[in-house]
C-alpha cells in the first residue's frame, strides 16, 4: 500500500487525483491539504480517512480546528504544508498547490528524495535550477503531471537523449485563437474562464487564455527534459487530442495521444511507469475527423514569447515573470484591469528585476516579493 500526500487537494488537479485515487486498491491518502475550502475538505477526509490535514487560510484553520470532528493531525500554513511534505511514510507526494506558494514545500519533499508528481509548474518556472540540483543530490524523482509533458515522457521511453531534434508541446490556443487582438480590451472574466477543452482553475484558466501557461510548460520541459532552448517548440493545436510530440533527429515524430482528461496523466505520474486499468473514455480515432495544427502567433500572444525570453535569459528572471503574471492575473480575475492589460505588466515587471546569475533560494523567494511589489503598483496606475 503507497501513502500520497495531496498538497492542494481541493482544488481541480487534486479532486481529479481523488477520482483517480479513489480507483485503486493500492493507494492511501497521507495528508490532504486546503487553503479555505474547509466544506470540501471534510467530504474528503469522510471519503479518505487521511493521516492529517493542513489548511493555510488562517480563519479557515481556527474554524476547522474549533468545530471538526477530525481527529488527526491539523497542521496550519506554509509550514504545516512542509511538514506535510516531508513526512516519512509519503512514498508520493502530489504537489498541486496553485501559484509560488508550492515551490517551498516542493522543494522540501525533493530534499527528502520523495517521488514528486508535480502538478505546481511554477515551482520549476520560479526555481528550476535548485529543483533539478536538489533532485539529482537527493535521488528524487519527478514527474509532470501536465499533459503535454506526460505526453513527452511517454514519447522518450527507451529513447536517447541526444538523439532528440525537437520537444513540441501542443496548445489548444484558448478561447480567442479566433478573436482579433484589438478586441482584448473588451474581454470579460466570463468569456476567459470559459476554456473549449480543459476543465482547471480560474487561474490556470486565464493562463490559458493568455497562452502563458504553454509559457510556463515550456520552462517546465527544458528542467524535466534537459533539453536546450533550441530544441523546444510549442503548436497551437484546438483539438487537445495530440498531447505533445517528440522530433528524433532521422526525422521520426512520435505523438501521445488521448481525451483531454486530466485524469490519465494524473494517473500516469502516480503509478509510472505502469498504465494502470482505468475506466476513463477512450478516444476513437474514427471519430476524430479533424487534427490541425499552427504556429502560434506570438505578437497576439507575447505571454508565449516572455517565456521563450525569460528562459533564454535565465537566473532569476523566470521566478520574476511567475510573480508578475499571478499579479496581473489575479487583478484581470477581480475586474481591476482589463485583458490586455495582463501583458503588459508582465513585461514591464520583468525589466525592472535585477538579474541574478545563479540565484539561491533566497534570492528567488526576494525576486518574487519584489517582483509582486513592482507588479501590484504597475496594476494600480493602469
Amino acid at each position: 500500500m503507497k501513502k500520497i500526500s495531496i498538497l492542494g487537494s481541493t482544488g481541480s488537479i487534486g479532486t481529479q487525483a481523488l477520482d483517480v485515487i479513489s480507483r485503486n486498491p493500492g493507494l492511501a491518502i497521507n495528508y490532504l491539504t486546503a487553503n479555505g475550502n474547509i466544506d470540501l475538505l471534510e467530504k474528503q477526509i469522510e471519503s479518505f480517512n487521511p493521516r492529517g490535514v493542513v489548511i493555510s487560510n488562517e480563519d479557515s484553520y481556527k474554524t476547522f480546528k474549533k468545530n471538526s470532528r477530525f481527529k488527526g493531525e491539523i497542521l496550519f500554513g506554509r509550514e504545516g504544508l512542509i511538514e506535510a511534505a516531508v513526512a516519512d511514510d509519503n512514498d508520493i507526494i502530489l504537489s498541486s498547490l496553485v501559484g509560488f506558494a508550492g515551490v517551498e514545500p516542493t522543494l522540501a519533499a525533493v530534499k527528502k528524495g520523495k517521488l514528486i508528481a508535480l502538478a505546481n509548474k511554477e515551482t520549476l518556472v520560479s526555481a528550476g535550477s535548485i529543483i533539478m540540483s536538489e533532485a539529482k543530490n537527493n535521488n528524487a524523482e519527478i514527474l509532470a503531471v501536465d499533459s503535454e509533458h506526460s505526453a513527452v515522457l511517454q514519447c522518450l521511453a527507451g529513447e536517447k537523449n541526444e538523439q532528440i531534434e525537437k520537444v513540441i508541446l501542443t496548445a489548444s490556443g484558448g478561447p480567442f485563437r479566433k478573436i482579433d487582438k484589438s478586441e482584448f480590451k473588451n474581454i470579460t472574466v466570463e468569456q476567459a474562464l470559459d476554456h473549449p477543452n480543459w476543465s482547471m482553475g480560474n487561474k490556470i484558466t486565464i493562463d490559458s487564455a493568455t497562452l502563458m501557461n504553454k509559457g510556463f510548460e515550456l520552462i517546465e520541459a527544458y528542467w524535466l527534459f534537459d533539453t536546450g532552448l533550441d530544441r523546444l517548440d510549442v503548436l497551437v493545436h484546438p483539438q487537445s487530442i495530440v498531447h505533445s510530440m517528440v522530433v528524433f533527429r532521422d526525422g521520426s515524430v512520435k505523438a501521445q495521444l488521448g481525451m483531454p482528461d486530466m485524469r490519465v496523466p494524473i494517473a500516469y505520474a502516480i503509478n509510472y511507469p505502469d498504465h494502470l486499468d482505468y475506466d476513463f473514455p477512450r478516444l476513437d480515432l474514427s471519430l476524430t475527423t479533424d487534427l490541425s495544427f499552427e504556429k502560434p502567433d506570438y505578437e497576439k500572444f507575447p505571454c508565449l514569447s516572455f517565456a521563450f525570453k525569460a528562459l533564454d535569459r535565465g537566473g532569476n528572471i523566470p521566478a520574476a515573470l511567475n510573480a508578475a503574471n499571478e499579479v496581473a492575473v489575479a487583478a484581470f480575475l477581480n475586474r481591476e484591469i482589463r485583458f490586455n492589460d495582463i501583458p503588459e505588466i508582465i513585461n514591464s515587471t520583468t525589466e525592472k528585476i535585477s538579474f541574478i546569475n545563479n540565484p539561491s533560494i533566497e534570492d528567488i523567494l526576494e525576486t518574487d516579493s519584489f517582483a509582486r511589489e513592482i507588479a501590484d503598483d504597475l496594476r494600480s496606475v493602469i
